[in-house]
């Protein structure tokens, strides 16, 4: 008989019990295949009880399954994928590790010489401080996270009869050859052996390890199917990660890494001691360097030692290295002899050349003391390409008003590389160039001149400055601003502000207006875009009337459009952060160019910041290099803490070689001359028997 207590308000619903539950599951389902109920049916107590129970069974039995695919879900990964892994050195790369690791549910267990179990603990690893102990929990791995030159004697004081004989052995060291030797060696030959390299720390891999190389070698892995399977799981700890795999012999990852990786941390360490410092307007060149120092700087001295000690080739290095700098620095200054010399001799060279060529007349530019064809013997050209036949290649084009008629004074590398964009814009741009650009010109929608007469004689708004820092002034005095319109806008381009912007002033006639900018990218660091990268200008001197105005912020648009970020400083200013950081950033680049820097299959992201950087400089010409080392005015201080920077690492280098190097040869021999010198001096017929023969001490230091 069913209980009719559920239709009383003060009393609770009655509890089925196992068998009410399945007659009310069968009665529910009877119930659903039947016709629908009258209305006077359907109000009885019965069909109402009826009715509110299956509901109340249903929901008791839909948590049921949820639980048990949970119990699955976890029976899955310990079977497929969970490990018990004991970390040996827990300082900052193995905490980094074992983020991860613990966050794939593997089960942590970690020994340092140093207390950590406050950070074990936050991290959800048990800390153990006596070996023994993690041992006897018997780990499937040991995962060596020691410093290069402690891990021999870490290997060694490790007690592995503790262990299973079937534990896994794994190093995490930036060499490879070093412990796989030192693991086969020392290690019983039950043990299965996995040598792997994560090429990245916690400073490259912050965010994500997703697309870093994963190097490894299996050295030893029994042929069973549970060792080959954990081998597995330990190196799908990475895979899942999104890591790239690369499966490598110990020998081939040191022919490629080892010196990379020395290079890499011998610049940082070298920029560190530098104090870099970020600027409001970094170049992409110098963002490089800074990241560089920021990714190397925290890894421990021992690490870079370990690199320098396990590396066959990095005195060579070291010595390229430093004969770069040394043929970089004698460039420069074979440059300034050059230019000082000229500037010595130039009124005598002057006088020979009137009386050779009579009065003199015509502009004669020379570049690096070779002559150049007057420009008056040049051969005129034709306009190649008319503006409105690129009309329709024109991406976003602008109004008729906002147009401008740009001419491009200097048409090499960087000329170009804006002319592109200007054309792009819908503007009409005409080139002037010591060199023969008409190639080149008509590929872009340019009309060249090869007589600046004619190209100011078609009254361009602005005269655009692509020159070299070096030939900016001659250049500057050359031009015929007598054919321009007297409300020319003249805008630079240079890497320094201070020096144009004093040209300007002082050769321009006051009505001419001007504008001095540094587009803080060129042909490789915008090559992808402009979009984010710093436009830095000075409205030196602008004329009031509104047209001029306009004019100038319709020049500015241009970048703009582009995307640049505007940033509106002084030249003084502007030199003050970006003189300094560019020479420097352009050293380094042109350094580790003449060292000859090569991609490998397994470069570190700080390599990649190495090969960027050469990039980026390499197709700068060496004017600009020069101008920038001419007009920083802290240069040769720049170039002697570069110098005293690298003296200091190698001699920190050498020192600690020293060091180890006296303490193999003397140690021993040290300790047995205080032994002997404890008791009282023996008689001369005891001395003999007494002390040892010279082979015997020979072979004591041997030992």
């Amino acid at each position: 008989m069913l209980s009719l207590s559920s239709l009383h308000h003060h009393s609770s619903p009655p509890q089925p019990n196992d068998s009410s539950l399945s007659s009310s599951l069968s009665l529910s389902s009877s119930a659903s295949l039947k016709p629908t109920t009258t209305a006077a049916t359907a109000t009885t107590p019965k069909t109402l009880y009826l009715r509110r129970k299956p509901l109340r069974i249903r929901a008791l039995d839909a948590a049921q399954p949820y639980d048990y695919e949970t119990k699955v879900a976890i029976t899955h990964f310990h079977n497929t994928h969970h490990l018990k892994i004991g970390i040996i050195g827990f300082g900052n790369y193995g905490q980094f590790l074992a983020k991860t690791l613990v966050s794939q549910g593997h089960t942590v267990l970690a020994h340092s010489r140093s207390d950590h179990s406050r950070v074990a603990k936050s991290l959800g690893v048990s800390f153990f401080f006596d070996p023994n102990d993690l041992c006897e929990e018997h780990p499937e791995v040991i995962l060596l996270c020691t410093s290069i030159i402690s891990t021999e004697r870490v290997l060694a004081s490790l007690p592995l009869q503790r262990l299973k004989r079937s534990t896994l052995f794994v190093d995490v060291l930036s060499v490879k050859e070093f412990p796989k030797n030192l693991l086969l060696d020392l290690l019983p030959p039950y043990f299965d052996v996995i040598c792997c390299h994560p090429m990245f720390g916690p400073q490259s891999a912050k965010q994500t390890w997703d697309g870093l190389f994963f190097v490894y070698e299996k050295a030893r892995i029994t042929n069973e199917d549970s060792r080959i399977s954990r081998c597995d799981k330990f190196l799908n700890v990475f895979a899942r990660e999104g890591c790239e795999m690369v499966e490598m012999s110990c020998a081939e990852h040191d022919k490629y890494a080892a010196g990379s990786q020395f290079i890499t941390h011998t610049v940082g360490r070298v920029l560190e001691m530098l104090n870099l410092e970020s600027t409001p307007i970094n170049t992409k060149g110098y963002e490089t360097l800074l990241n560089l120092v920021e990714i190397t700087a925290e890894d421990s001295f021992d690490l870079y030692y370990g690199l320098f000690m396990y590396n066959k080739s990095a005195m060579e290095m070291l010595e390229r290295l430093d004969l770069a700098f040394e043929a970089l620095r004698n460039e420069l200054f074979g440059r300034l002899h050059g230019v000082v010399r000229n500037q010595l001799f130039d009124k005598a060279q002057k006088a020979k050349s009137s009386l050779f060529n009579g009065n003199g007349a015509g502009h004669n530019w020379t570049q690096n003391g070779a002559a150049l064809q007057s420009t008056s013997l040049a051969m005129r050209s034709q306009d190649v390409t008319q503006p409105y036949e690129y009309k329709g290649q024109i991406y976003q084009p602008i109004d008729d008003s906002s147009k401008l008629k740009v001419a491009i004074v200097g048409f090499g590398n960087f000329g170009q590389f804006l002319a592109k964009t200007i054309v792009r814009q819908g503007h009409t741009v005409l080139a002037y160039s010591r060199s023969n650009y008409s190639d080149a010109a008509q590929e872009l929608g340019v009309s060249y001149f090869s007589d600046a007469d004619d190209l100011c004689e078609e009254h361009p708004e602005v005269i655009l400055l692509c020159t070299s820092i070096l030939s900016t002034e001659q250049v500057l005095k050359s031009l015929p601003l007598q054919r321009l319109k007297r409300s020319t806008l003249f805008v630079d381009v240079l890497s320094v502000k201070e020096f144009p912007r004093s040209l300007f002033l002082q050769y321009l006639p006051s009505y001419f207006d001007v504008l001095c900018t540094h587009p803080m990218f060129g042909p490789e660091s915008g090559k992808n875009g402009w979009n984010g990268l710093p436009f830095v200008y000075d409205k030196v001197r602008v004329g009031s009337d509104e047209s001029r105005g306009s004019r100038c912020d319709r020049f500015l648009d241009i970048f703009a459009r582009e995307g640049c970020q505007m940033v509106e400083m002084s030249c003084a200013e502007h030199d003050w952060h970006a003189a300094g950081s560019q020479f420097i950033t352009h050293t380094m680049g042109r350094v580790l160019e003449k060292f000859g820097l090569e991609s490998t299959p397994i470069n570190t992201r700080g390599y990649e910041t190495l090969l960027n950087l050469v990039e980026n400089t390499a197709g700068d010409s060496f004017d600009l290099y020069y101008g920038l080392f001419m007009y920083n005015a802290n240069a040769m201080e720049q170039l002697e803490r570069l110098d005293h920077s690298f003296e200091s690492l190698k001699k920190q280098l050498f020192g600690r070689l020293h060091g180890v190097l006296r303490k193999q040869l003397f140690g021993t021999a040290e300790k047995f001359q205080v032994s002997r010198e404890k008791p009282m001096l023996p008689k001369l017929s005891q001395s003999s028997a007494a002390l040892p023969s010279s082979s015997d001490t020979l072979h004591v230091q041997n030992n």
